[in-house]
């Protein structure tokens, strides 16, 4: 069993996430083999907030070449969390709002 810090790597901050913050919807980079239901209690662990929807999405690296050799860049998978009405916001994303 993985560690909730294992399964979280870090937020993604971009400007569409920026957008969602004010509905409660947060975006982390996570574990490529994380479930759903491991997202949902790591970041309720983290935070100490009340996980209500957990969306994710999985991106194939992308195909680089260096001369006549071909590789992939590393596979990502991204949360995209939303949290409950009466549940409070995740502070850090606030902090990097303003």
């Amino acid at each position: 069993m993985k560690s909730a810090h294992d399964i979280i790597i870090k937020p993604v901050l971009t400007e569409q996430s920026y957008d969602q913050i004010s509905q409660k919807k947060y975006t982390f980079l996570v574990d490529p083999k994380a479930t759903k239901s491991q997202i949902k209690s790591a970041v309720e662990e983290v935070f100490g907030v009340k996980v209500e929807k957990v969306n994710t999405l999985n991106h194939q690296g992308k195909v680089k070449r260096q001369g006549k050799f071909e590789g992939r860049t590393a596979a990502t998978k991204k949360a995209y969390v939303s949290l409950t009405k009466g549940s409070k916001s995740i502070e850090f994303f606030e902090s990097m709002a303003q």
